[in-house]
């Protein structure tokens, strides 16, 4: 929870356009300078951190392959195995083991991370989310640039970079799960926050090789925008994208930008629950849980985002 006195309001204020446009924040006030909006947004990083490191509530057992499931369960399933992915190896195992995983290949390369978690019937590739402590993600969710996509249209740069750090590898232990049509296992893509819009990148590279697997789904939670127009009309991978009421990151980078969101939009509403809004509905829903936040002297931009509120909000 980020207790909201006046000092850390403008803080955070200068930390929104900054995440959107480094030069912006400077020219909110000569008196805050980009060193302090940094602290702001490491300090804000630090408090979402903790809010998915406190233990994770696993009610998944695979006895069948993730296709047979319905809907809701394979919403909560990703949704948890993105929390699995911000934890170290020996954890993350233990969880996926439990859920019914008997491999798990970790993948940490020049600070981008993911999680290969296999069995008789399925992989799925769970990229890890922004770390507070790793300069390499934060650098990745700041720089906007948009450049070619190495599949079709324009990406983010930040987050290609990432995902160019771990591809050879990656690649290399998705070609052996077999070519399309041929594969015996099925392959899914999820992540959280940085960590979705890795897994999206990931998910249309493996759609356009004909050495990889067919994609089955892709599941993301509080994915900032990717690509262009042209990028999210070409990803032909089924995408599940969950939006929790005010999570700021979803926002970001701006539309005017050349950005777009992709995928089959699942909000929940300011009491955690799926609905369809559109328009005037949605901007109210979101006001109230403002509002709700601000009562309780918390910023509910910033705790939305948290995964392990997804989870639980999958879960319900």
């Amino acid at each position: 929870m980020l207790i909201a006195d006046s000092k850390t309001c403008w803080l955070l204020l200068s930390t929104i356009f900054f995440l959107v446009d480094p030069g912006a924040a400077v020219e909110i006030s000569s008196k805050i300078d980009r060193v302090v909006c940094f602290i702001s947004i490491f300090n804000l990083l630090i408090n979402i951190a903790k809010q998915h490191r406190i233990g994770i509530k696993m009610n998944y057992t695979l006895k069948k392959s993730i296709s047979q499931l319905p809907l809701k369960t394979k919403q909560g399933l990703f949704a948890r195995l993105s929390e699995i992915a911000y934890n170290d190896k020996k954890t993350a195992t233990a969880y996926a083991k439990t859920i019914g995983f008997t491999k798990v290949k970790f993948f940490d390369i020049g600070g981008a991370q993911a999680y290969l978690f296999s069995n008789k019937d399925d992989c799925v590739v769970a990229c890890r989310g922004t770390q507070p402590t790793q300069w390499n993600d934060i650098k990745a969710d700041l720089n906007a640039l948009m450049v070619k996509s190495d599949t079709v249209g324009k990406v983010h740069l930040g987050f290609k970079r990432e995902v160019d750090d771990i591809w050879a590898e990656l690649e290399s232990s998705i070609y052996k799960i077999g070519a399309k049509k041929t594969h015996k296992q099925e392959i899914w893509f999820t992540g959280h926050s940085l960590g979705a819009a890795m897994a999206t990148i990931i998910a249309s590279r493996c759609y356009e090789d004909l050495k990889c697997p067919d994609p089955q789904e892709l599941y993301t939670y509080g994915s900032p925008r990717v690509g262009n127009k042209t990028f999210v009309k070409t990803l032909s991978v089924k995408h599940h994208r969950h939006v929790n009421n005010n999570d700021i990151v979803t926002r970001v980078p701006l539309w005017f930008m050349g950005y777009r969101h992709d995928g089959e939009l699942h909000y929940f509403n300011c009491n955690g629950k799926e609905v369809k809004l559109t328009g005037w509905s949605k901007a109210k829903d979101r006001l109230i849980g403002m509002w709700r936040g601000l009562k309780n002297l918390s910023i509910d931009s910033f705790s939305d985002h948290a995964i392990g509120q997804y989870a639980e909000q999958c879960e319900r």
